[in-house]
């Protein structure tokens, strides 16, 4: 993280190195059970300890997770901190349907870990960022192919995927999202309706796509005209 802070490392080499880390979880209690006198009075109460989650700027359900106690406990006073592998929280977050895994939220810099990059290192496989992986870029050329008004197609890091440090540095990856831009180059001269079956034609192709689906978090889509 230190080496991503100074620019020194992007987000694959965070994720290789995560791979092999161990990491703080934190998880509270969380009132299971509580069992009634006759007189409707609480006699007594269970607890069962669960995992924290926290909402992404998009919405989507994220797992915290720390590379020190000392962070942890700045973050959240009450939370107990779970040591476990990286492998295993990111198996535990699957589970409890987080898209997202957080590393050291209120820290300087956080790295988000996005849905395909978890997926990976749960299942002990290699990880490419969707805008630099050969498959997807092959995918998506493959999308447009039958796509009369697109006459190529362009891929790059959208600007989510990107994230800053506190004084607005900007550091190569760990952004929340969009991940991956997708930028149409269409033939010259379309009217208003081709331009929307156009866009709606590629959105539900996207949606289709098994490759993107594994292997790509989120899209944003541009247009651009040919020459």
């Amino acid at each position: 993280m230190k080496a991503f802070a100074a620019g020194e490392a992007n987000e694959t080499a965070v994720v290789d190195a995560l791979r092999e880390a161990r990491v703080f979880v934190p998880v509270v209690a969380q009132l299971s059970q509580v069992h009634l006198t006759a007189e409707g009075l609480v006699s007594d109460k269970e607890t069962d300890m669960a995992l924290v989650s926290i909402q992404s700027p998009d919405g989507r359900r994220a797992l915290p997770v720390f590379t020190c106690v000392d962070y942890l406990t700045q973050w959240h006073a009450q939370a107990r901190p779970v040591a476990a592998s990286m492998r295993k929280t990111s198996l535990s977050a699957v589970e409890d349907n987080n898209q997202l895994i957080v590393v050291n939220p209120g820290q300087d810099p956080t790295f988000v870990v996005r849905r395909p990059a978890i997926w990976a290192i749960a299942k002990e496989q290699p990880w490419v960022p969707s805008y630099n992986h050969e498959a997807v870029s092959q995918d998506v050329r493959q999308l447009i192919r039958l796509m009369p008004q697109v006459e190529d197609v362009q891929l790059a890091a959208a600007a989510g995927a990107d994230s800053r440090s506190a004084k607005g540095r900007i550091l190569a990856g760990g952004g929340h999202g969009p991940e991956l831009e997708i930028t149409l180059v269409l033939k010259p001269g379309m009217t208003r309706e081709q331009l929307d079956t156009t866009i709606t034609d590629f959105q539900q192709r996207l949606a289709a796509s098994e490759v993107i689906s594994e292997l790509v978090d989120s899209v944003q889509i541009k247009l651009s005209q040919a020459s």
